[in-house]
């Protein structure tokens, strides 16, 4: 049964594909998280190589896992020796056929927004990969632009960076961005995607739930 939440966001959904079309994305709404499980997969052909950017929602999706499962060649920079392997899978896989990422923030009016530390998630979504799959919860829709810069720095980022204790942040000590210039930044890259080009190039499926940070 949809919560009220769902019920808004079931109203909402096809609202933002319709402004991500005309941005020219390609994009979808379903309700739950199978039916974007099945729709990622339906988008990949079976020569392609895979590969993907860290992302809380691919991972609560399993799509990482089926991608392998399924027989897909992947670059898997989590499979390295080493922090110079690990930079090296990342660099190949800017010329993956297809990448998976998240975003951190929506608006209703079909831009994206995204904070990076290195910057190989928002290079791989600017060039790159033949094609780019963006999964994204319903929660990360924002109203305005100005809205989804302030939703990727002061909560999708201090939240994100929980996850690596080591990092020595004012949001990892804090929980509250503080425009800071530490080392371990998470937030070198900003990267505001208003239209998608070549047309089609990026797609945007919409979940009608909560997913990520």
């Amino acid at each position: 049964m949809r919560t009220i939440a769902e019920l808004r966001y079931d109203k909402l959904g096809p609202k933002v594909v319709k402004a991500l079309q005309e941005r020219f994305f390609e994009a979808w709404y379903v309700p739950e998280p199978q039916e974007a499980v099945e729709k990622v997969f339906s988008l990949i052909p079976k020569t392609d190589t895979v590969s993907w950017g860290g992302s809380m929602t691919t991972t609560a999706l399993n799509l990482t896992t089926l991608a392998c499962e399924k027989g897909y060649t992947v670059i898997d920079r989590d499979k390295a020796a080493n922090p110079a392997e690990r930079t090296e899978l990342m660099r190949q896989s800017l010329l993956c056929d297809t990448y998976l990422i998240g975003t951190n923030a929506l608006t209703e009016d079909g831009q994206l927004v995204n904070v990076d530390g290195m910057g190989n998630r928002v290079a791989a979504m600017t060039f790159g990969p033949k094609q780019v799959i963006v999964v994204v919860g319903m929660n990360k829709i924002t109203k305005t632009l100005e809205d989804a810069v302030i939703r990727a720095r002061t909560i999708a980022a201090p939240a994100n960076i929980q996850r690596f204790p080591s990092l020595k942040t004012p949001c990892n000590e804090t929980g509250s961005c503080a425009d800071c210039r530490s080392p371990d930044c998470i937030c070198n890259f900003i990267v505001h995607t208003r239209n998608c080009k070549p047309a089609g190039r990026i797609k945007v499926i919409l979940i009608g739930k909560d997913m990520g940070l």
